[in-house]
């Protein structure tokens, strides 16, 4: 099985918080967005993992780093790929064609997922939906009667489908799909100004690939900061019976009301921590209240009262405010 992760996007909905990391290397629960993805698509699949290719715009050597060191976590090689031009998810995918042979299960790295199912790699392809209230800004899909996928759609205007496709799935034979991305290139086939992976997947279905719908138990977003803070949430409750409080962590006349995660060397003075709140590497919290917020690495919280926040790497922030959204390297004082 291989895995390739699209990640090259610039995340401008995240800003502040991505213009010094990309989105996918945004914690979760004290692990990159991108981690949590890769392990928990190994954990579904019934084979081993032998590859991992992450599609990367120029994030630096650390980073490529970091993204092979999670693609051995789950003992599988990484590899590294570029795309240049944001030309569409067809054109992204089709920068790792390198990995597309055999089984293929490719996911885009802003969508996180709980699931119950293994998944069944004799299908000829899965693509992974949920119902939303508004398609519209979402690729979708029609089925027919006997529950397989007769029309793919992207982001329609008028209603469709209330079936969204949540940016995961497999296919069996990576190689067909890599011979139809590339035809979209050589012939300059796209929609809505870009290559597009639907169009790749119409024209397997055009010459008789059948493609069924799966279904997860939740569908998470990292898209904006609000549903980052909720994902981080959800998270927190899967694996709250797990050790999330690191053992160097202090706390000082302070309660934690679990589920957190709090990180190495965080020291907590005076405070009320929780629940819902993730605490990163090296960062303190005193003289305040912090709940279902994200609190990154070597960040200063101070005499403060915040919820439904994300604060970045290196912050120093002191005040009463309630509902934050603060980038990495920023003072605020109160």
């Amino acid at each position: 099985m291989k895995i390739i992760i699209p990640m090259a996007g610039m995340g401008k909905r995240m800003r502040p918080h991505t213009l010094t990391i990309p989105k996918p290397l945004i914690p979760i629960a004290g692990k990159p967005i991108v981690q949590r993805l890769v392990e928990d698509i190994a954990k579904v699949c019934n084979q081993p993992v032998d590859q991992v290719a992450f599609i990367i715009g120029d994030f630096g050597k650390e980073v490529e780093k970091q993204l092979l060191s999670i693609a051995e976590s789950v003992g599988a090689k990484g590899t590294i790929h570029y795309q240049d031009e944001p030309l569409g998810t067809a054109h992204a995918i089709l920068c790792a064609k390198e990995a597309l042979e055999g089984n293929v299960v490719i996911a885009f790295a802003d969508t996180l997922f709980k699931a119950d199912f293994t998944l069944d790699v004799t299908k000829e392809g899965i693509i992974w939906v949920q119902k939303v209230e508004d398609p519209r800004p979402f690729g979708v899909v029609k089925l027919n009667a006997q529950n397989e996928i007769t029309e793919f759609v992207e982001k329609p205007e008028t209603f469709v489908s209330d079936l969204a496709i949540i940016g995961i799935y497999y296919v069996k034979d990576g190689a067909n799909l890599r011979k139809e991305l590339q035809y979209l290139i050589d012939n300059n086939i796209k929609d809505k100004g870009e290559f597009q992976l639907t169009n790749a997947l119409e024209n397997m279905k055009q010459k008789g690939i059948k493609f069924m719908p799966g279904q997860v138990t939740e569908w998470l977003d990292c898209g904006n900061k609000d549903a980052t803070v909720y994902t981080n949430q959800r998270y927190l409750e899967y694996i709250k019976d797990t050790q999330l409080v690191d053992g160097s962590a202090q706390t000082n006349n302070s309660v934690v009301i679990p589920p957190v995660y709090i990180g190495k060397n965080v020291k907590i003075q005076n405070s009320v921590v929780g629940p819902y709140v993730s605490v990163g590497d090296g960062s303190s919290i005193q003289d305040s209240v912090v709940k279902n917020s994200i609190i990154q690495k070597n960040t200063s919280v101070i005499n403060a009262n915040i919820s439904n926040s994300m604060l970045g790497n290196f912050v120093k922030f002191e005040g009463k405010s309630s509902d934050l959204s603060v980038g990495d390297y920023n003072v605020i004082l109160g």
